[in-house]
Order: C-alpha cells, then sequence, then structure tokens
C-alpha cells in the first residue's frame, strides 16, 4: 500500500511539472520544468520544496523517498524561489533545532533548518528559511550530501510567487533575480544576478524603459514586466 502511495505521489508531482512546462513552452518555445524533471532523474537525491502545500519532497534515485511538512517566510519575508543546492551542513542550536543546511542563495543566508516554534511548520512564518520538524531536519541532514539540488516553488507566477510585486530599489529576492537574468538577457543589465536591486540595475531599468516608451521610474510594474515578457507560469 505504502509503494502504491509513494508511485502516486510521485506521478501527481512529474504530471505537476510536465503541465507547467507545456504552458510555458507554449508561450515561450522554451522548456521550464523539463529541467528540474531531468535532474531529479539524474541525481541520486534531490529535494524539491512546495510552499504552497508546505511540503518538502525527498527524491532519491527519481522516485519520492520521503516527504516532510515545513514552514515557509513570510509574505515579507519570502522564501527564495528557485534551484539552489546545499553548501554547508553543521549543527545548529538555539532556534535551528540543532540542524542546518545553507544554501547558495546570493543575495542572503537561506538554509534548511529545525525550529524551536514547531508549532510554525505548515505555515509561512519564518524570515525566509525552511523550517522542519527538528527530527525531521536531523533526518534529512543525514541522508543528503553537499551539493544536493534543493527546487523550491510556489504559485503560478514562477520565481514571483503568487503575484508580481511592485519592485523598489534596495529590494531583495528571486523576482529580483529573475528580472536581471532577464535585462541581461536583452543586453541591459551589465552586472551580476544576485537578487538585489542596486545602482547598477536601476540604471538598467530606465534604459529599457526609454527604449519601450515606458514612464521613466525606478519602480518595476506590471506593464514593465509585461513589456519584459514575464507572464503566469514563467
Amino acid at each position: 500500500m505504502m509503494k502504491k502511495t509513494k508511485k502516486s505521489l510521485l506521478g501527481f508531482v512529474l504530471l505537476l511539472f510536465l503541465i507547467c512546462d507545456l504552458l510555458h513552452h507554449q508561450i515561450y518555445k522554451t522548456p521550464l520544468y523539463i529541467s528540474v524533471f531531468s535532474m531529479i532523474q539524474q541525481e541520486k537525491y534531490y529535494i524539491h520544496i512546495d510552499l504552497d502545500d508546505h511540503i518538502l519532497y525527498l527524491f532519491h534515485e527519481g522516485k519520492v523517498e520521503k516527504k516532510y511538512p515545513v514552514s515557509s517566510g513570510r509574505q515579507d519575508t519570502p522564501s527564495p524561489i528557485g534551484t539552489w543546492k546545499i553548501i554547508s551542513k553543521s549543527n545548529w542550536g538555539e532556534g535551528f533545532g540543532g540542524s542546518w543546511m545553507g544554501l547558495n542563495v546570493p543575495w542572503g543566508k537561506y538554509g534548511i533548518h529545525g525550529t524551536n516554534e514547531p508549532w510554525s511548520i505548515g505555515r509561512s512564518m519564518s524570515h525566509g528559511c525552511i523550517r522542519m520538524y527538528n527530527a525531521d531536519a536531523k533526518e534529512l541532514r543525514k541522508i543528503v550530501p553537499a551539493g544536493t539540488k534543493v527546487t523550491i516553488v510556489k504559485g503560478p507566477y514562477g520565481p514571483f510567487g503568487n503575484h508580481f510585486r511592485t519592485l523598489k530599489p534596495g529590494d531583495r529576492g528571486s523576482d529580483i533575480f529573475a528580472v536581471q537574468k532577464r535585462l541581461k538577457d536583452l543586453g541591459y543589465y551589465n552586472g551580476y544576478p544576485d537578487g538585489i536591486y542596486g545602482d547598477g540595475m536601476k540604471y538598467a531599468v530606465h534604459r529599457f524603459q526609454k527604449d519601450h516608451h515606458l514612464y521613466i521610474q525606478n519602480d518595476i510594474t506590471p506593464s514593465m514586466y509585461e513589456a519584459m515578457g514575464f507572464l503566469p507560469f514563467e
């Protein structure tokens, strides 16, 4: 019975990847989740975190081995959407439940760890990290090696989560990171995508707005998202 449940769960997750990929490919003629699907099949261990359901899926050789309930970031301190990798593992005390696995997110210190607030699990209550029950975090840290890939997803807007927020100088996050990469691909941004809206990005934003006959301003609004080609399922 357990094997049938795991197979059904794996089938549902992979079907979701393929549906999202199909919709994205129809719009942009390029794959989105198929790369994640391929990585899951190729990697010995792979972690997939769904922030809508607050579930962490541990894949082992392409199959769901474990699933754990988690807590994610609040709206004002969101978790880093995207694909990362574990770059550190250590024993952390205090509020981290004795276990820490750091991620290579460029705009801040994020990780997967335990918590002294177990009531937060299953809710969006962290400062952006992925919280787990202490026993679960300890178990996961023992299983996966450093270098394990971690994909974090939420909502239909890809790196933007559930909506396109208005971006301002000083903002940080997955959406800033995605806009920087798009502006770089379009030849406007010359810096290193780091998920931080600084002066270099501001200059690129103004140049893009001018060339596309948009109102020149620091804020990145829906009209600029549209002009850059961002849509749901991006």
